[in-house]
């Protein structure tokens, strides 16, 4: 069975201040302070939720938490946010009733936090699915966006919201949301253009600073020092505890979230900066001809900028800061501004710009989260708005926003005892008419339309003439002079004629949170609101995507002469639309409490405290409560609380449950004018009646506890004596057991001991009769083999004496040549072809037979080596061989290219696009491509080509064009010539009347000519008519150049140009080529 609870559990004071006994204002605040101290910050007042800021993170919003309260009774845990909010969602599902939630309080109490916490146990409770989470996301990613735009930095709180704000929550029938919509209501718009000390302005600003990119920042052309911002205050320019760059990424992902586009938030943050920007703007006065001051813009440059950023042409906003427009019928007439005028129309601008875009950017994100059906929907209101203020200069802001209070306890007043009588009647309770104060009065005083204060407000802006501050505060003294609820010096009431506390140009109103001085000064300006015509069209220039859809007025094709609405009347009108749509669903209230003006946890100021109490109407909430009936509760919840108090309800009642708490209450003896029975529930009156029950409760679960304490330890004494008696008869049965265990282990390893010396006394006689059975065998085969012996030695003693040494020369031949071969096995060397050792000869008469050994080895090897060559690699070293048939010994140049491999392409002439003309010129399969010199004979110097040789020609083509210079048939080459000196020259000699000789011989220079020379022989060798080119190798060759020979003469020395080979003209028929020495 479920164990049921209620908020009377281990209750910390008393957990519904209708319970508070005996009840005023000190035991109130005890009550409150008591439950602060230990971490409880919801108390109920009945139906209605107190809650504290504690000022640090508690752990009661927990998943757990969510699940802990979910489909809970109102009173069945202890008081918390969470059931209020459970409470308002059942209703709404299962009751078909439309719900709001009234969250009040002053600035710092925890408004915003505790409706975010509604918010998200709603999104959590319902139901699930992608389009449902996709709803419930938005919903409450909104938050963020509203609250960078919305919330400032103030003295009170570093989170204030500086607007009022309701949003109704749309659910379908299942209880699932659908979408919302959002209302403002009045934003703070003179804190854009000036903070009070120690606060801040909108947060969108610095955060904006703050966390931008470099990038964006430069787009929108603002630097991140907040000092260069006249707009900015320096003195709370940071906040302990507040990132405004990770804030700034909060606000761009919620924006994403909520359906904005890229566009639109790159439109919104240029606004921004255009505010900052307007702020920078500075005038200077300027005297006219005809006498009068005219103001014009000092520096242009933020000017320029911020017309940059919306579009508009310069000019024309310059001239709407130094001129005003006034129109009246078909006139106009046009007046200069001086310094002070600008000063206001810039101030205006800035306020109504950033008004604007906070409305605009209210209906954006309704247009995202609107529900998409047209069928009938359920409705949740959550509203969260300005507490009453009272500040020691109290101006047109906080009239209005204590006027909205006023409205909103008057609307709490009368659905309190509406909900109270209705219960009644529902019960059957009989209705007594309760005394409490109505503050109709007050609200009277300020909206009538005829001598209310708003009204005479809105009179004094319109009167033609001079129009001030005083003359308004004048016909508020003589209007409202009479009325009870106001004060002021200056009327003819003479009782306030010679109150000092009074000033002079202030007024005073009694409200029902106690009485506030006003100071008019700024209430007709405040409550006009003007921005100036040529603003306004100027603003509508604007090629802006946004600006001209935020001042239409501005449009010249639809002026309208007509004043406009007064700020005052607006928000009247609002406030009136709110009192509506509230008195149309069902209320449920959160007053938030500030425990301190410190910000600080674990502080609880009894006075401030007190002075809330006394504005919030928190006492007069409880005497509303407890002047019919203190308690009430449903019978089968108080008769399965209290059902232990009589031995017929104990400990099971099988009847109805408003018969059995009938027969309790009885038994009780509990006199009848202490409660009454409803048709649900049970009505106590008083609450000592109720303490009275659970203090009867509290002793009879005592005496519970204890006989059952006494039958829990009678059974687990009995217990632990049943669990002792079977071990003692488990371990006597186990210890019986292992005595047997071991003596039957004993016996056995006697037994066995015993039978293992009788089988070893067996074992060792029968070895002692095998031992002699086997020295008597042993002695007869001895005495059989020594005669057999005897026997042979006599019949083959006449034949060993002839052939003996024959016999032992051929074994010990035989011997010697087994060890030499077996030796020669073991000391064999390498694979390696030009491995030279082998192992020495052990006799001299093997001589021949080990050089033979040997060399067929290297034979073997040999083959062996060749046969891992691929066919490219036989045909290098078949080159190599020929190169050292050809230069080994011969030519000094030789050893330097052993070690070099035959490429033969060195040029990539397949590759190379430079060759690709002379590769396809070439018909022939390329064999070499190199680069050579070919020597002049005029004076010795080389000119580079490209050395080209195929199976059937060789080709010189030019260096850097490609294109073919020579070319020569193999059978015209008649023989090649070369020096035995370290030098790559070398002559191609042609026969005498062959085509290619018309020219004469070439003279040629290259780094690869042993590779060249090599590969002319080889190609030679294997040409049809084996016609081999003929090598020569001398230091002096004769050269035919044309008709005339030239000696080529190779000498050793010291060239003039370094290390190199030199070659030098001595006269026509000599050429002397210089060899460094080696």
């Amino acid at each position: 069975m479920e164990v049921k609870t209620s908020l009377l559990d281990n209750m910390i004071g008393v957990g519904d201040m209708v319970l508070i006994e005996p009840l005023s204002e000190d035991t109130f605040i005890e009550n409150l302070k008591k439950r602060f101290d230990h971490n409880e910050i919801y108390t109920y007042i009945g139906s209605v939720v107190i809650s504290m800021n504690p000022y640090k993170s508690l752990p009661i919003y927990t998943a757990e938490k969510v699940e802990e309260y979910r489909n809970r009774n109102f009173y069945e845990l202890s008081p918390h946010i969470y059931a209020l909010a459970d409470e308002a969602y059942r209703s709404l599902r299962e009751q078909d009733k439309d719900q709001c939630i009234l969250i009040t309080g002053e600035s710092g109490a925890g408004k915003t936090e505790a409706s975010k916490f509604v918010m998200s146990y709603v999104a959590a409770v319902c139901g699930k699915g992608q389009e449902v989470n996709e709803v419930k996301e938005q919903l409450l990613q909104s938050n963020p966006v509203l609250e960078a735009f919305g919330n400032a930095k103030t003295v009170r709180n570093d989170n204030s919201s500086r607007f009022g704000k309701y949003m109704d929550i749309e659910f379908d029938f299942k209880g699932d949301p659908l979408g919302g919509v959002i209302s403002n209501y009045l934003l703070e718009k003179s804190r854009v253009v000036k903070q009070p000390r120690g606060e801040r302005n909108f947060h969108i600003f610095y955060q904006l600073l703050s966390g931008a990119s470099d990038d964006t920042l430069k787009k929108l052309k603002l630097d991140r020092d907040f000092s260069k911002y006249n707009y900015l205050s320096l003195d709370s320019a940071t906040v302990n505890g507040l990132d405004d760059a990770a804030s700034f990424r909060t606000v761009r992902n919620a924006m994403q979230i909520v359906g904005f586009m890229e566009d639109e938030v790159q439109s919104i943050l240029e606004l921004v900066a255009a505010v900052l920007k307007l702020g920078n703007i500075e005038f200077k006065p300027e005297s006219r001809c005809n006498g009068y001051d005219e103001s014009r813009v000092k520096d242009k440059n933020d000017l320029k900028e911020m017309c940059e950023l919306l579009g508009i042409e310069q000019s024309v906003l310059e001239r709407a800061f130094s001129y005003r427009t006034v129109e009246a019928k078909m006139e106009k007439m046009s007046t200069t501004l001086n310094v002070a005028q600008a000063y206001y129309a810039r101030d205006a601008l800035a306020k109504n710009l950033y008004s604007r875009l906070f409305s605009w950017l209210v209906n954006r994100i309704n247009e995202s989260i609107k529900a998409q059906t047209k069928t009938r929907k359920k409705v949740m209101g959550v509203l969260d708005i300005y507490g009453f203020e009272i500040f020691e200069d109290n101006s047109f802001e906080q009239f209005i926003i204590n006027y909205c209070n006023e409205k909103l306890q008057q609307i709490f007043i009368e659905l309190t005892l509406r909900e109270e009588q209705e219960e009644y009647v529902r019960e059957g309770i009989e209705w007594t008419n309760i005394a409490y104060f109505n503050n109709a009065i007050i609200c009277d005083l300020i909206e009538n339309n005829k001598n209310g204060i708003l009204a005479m407000l809105d009179e004094e802006c319109l009167r033609p003439g001079t129009v001030t501050d005083e003359t308004f505060l004048d016909k508020l003294n003589t209007v409202c002079a009479e009325h009870q609820h106001f004060e002021s010096r200056q009327s003819k009431n003479s009782k306030f004629l010679t109150d000092h506390s009074l000033p002079h140009n202030c007024f005073r109103i009694q409200h029902y949170a106690g009485k506030v001085l006003y100071r008019v000064e700024g209430f007709v300006d405040k409550n006009n609101d003007l921005l100036y015509r040529d603003l306004s069209q100027a603003m509508y220039k604007a090629k802006h995507s946004l600006i001209k859809g935020l001042f239409p007025e501005g449009n010249p094709a639809k002026v309208n002469l007509k004043r406009p609405p007064t700020a005052g009347f607006q928000f009247r009108a609002s406030v009136g639309t709110l009192m509506k749509n509230l008195l149309t669903k069902n209320p449920n209230y959160i007053r938030c409490i500030k425990p301190n003006d410190k910000k600080a946890a674990h502080i609880f100021t009894d006075s401030l405290v007190c002075h809330q109490v006394r504005y919030l109407g928190l006492m007069e909430n409880v005497r509303v409560r407890r002047a019919g009936y203190a308690f009430r509760q449903a019978y089968e919840p108080c008769l399965e609380r209290y059902k232990m108090l009589c031995k017929q309800t104990w400990p099971h009642w099988k009847g109805p449950a408003r018969k059995g708490v009938e027969v309790l209450l009885t038994d009780l003896q509990v006199p009848a004018e202490e409660f009454a029975y409803g048709r649900s529930k049970i009505f106590i009156r008083n609450p000592r009646m109720l303490f009275s029950l659970e203090e009867k409760r509290r002793q009879c679960l005592q005496n519970l506890a204890t006989l059952i304490q006494k039958i829990y330890r009678g059974w687990k004494c009995r217990t632990h004596f049943l669990l002792m008696k079977k071990s003692q008869v488990v371990v006597a049965a186990w210890y019986r057991r292992f005595a047997q265990q071991k003596k039957y282990q004993n016996i056995r390893s006697s037994a066995l001991v015993f039978q293992s010396f009788i089988r070893g006394w067996k074992a060792r006689k029968l070895l002692r009769e095998l031992k002699h059975k086997k020295r008597c065998e042993k002695a007869v085969s001895t005495i059989s083999a020594y005669w057999h012996g005897t026997q042979v030695r006599r019949e083959y003693r006449k034949f060993f004496r002839a052939n003996a040494g024959k016999k032992i020369y051929a074994f010990t031949i035989q011997r010697i040549m087994q060890k030499y071969f077996l030796g020669l096995k073991k000391t064999m060397p390498s694979m390696s072809p030009v491995d030279k050792s082998w192992p020495a000869r052990p006799y001299g008469f093997l001589d021949r037979t080990h050089q033979e050994l040997r060399r067929i080895f290297h034979l073997w090897r040999c083959k062996k080596y060749r046969s891992q060559f691929t066919e490219e690699k036989k045909a290098t070293y078949k080159e190599k061989l020929a190169a050292s048939e050809l230069f080994k010994d011969k030519k000094a140049l030789y050893p330097s290219s052993v070690g070099q491999p035959f490429k033969g392409d060195y040029v990539e002439i397949t590759k190379n696009p430079k060759y690709q003309k002379l590769n396809s010129f070439v018909e022939d399969k390329v064999l070499l491509a190199d680069m050579v010199s070919k020597i002049n004979r005029a004076n010795g110097k080389g000119a580079p080509r490209v050395f080209l040789l195929t199976k059937k020609s060789l080709f010189l083509a030019d260096l850097k064009t490609g294109q073919v210079k020579a070319s020569v048939p193999l059978p015209d080459l008649s023989s090649v010539s070369v020096s035995t000196q370290n030098d790559g020259f070398f002559a191609l000699k042609l026969k005498e009347g062959s085509t290619s000789a018309a020219k004469g011989d070439f003279l040629l220079s290259s780094d690869r000519l042993i590779e060249i020379i090599t590969k002319l022989h080889c190609i030679g060798a294997t040409s049809a008519d084996k016609n081999q080119i003929k090598i020569d190798i001398s230091d002096e060759f004769l050269v035919q150049f044309k008709q005339d020979k030239v000696c080529v003469k190779f000498i050793q020395g010291t060239p003039k140009n370094g290390n190199g080979v030199a070659c030098k003209r001595k006269n026509n028929r000599l050429l002397e080529v210089s060899v460094p020495s080696p």
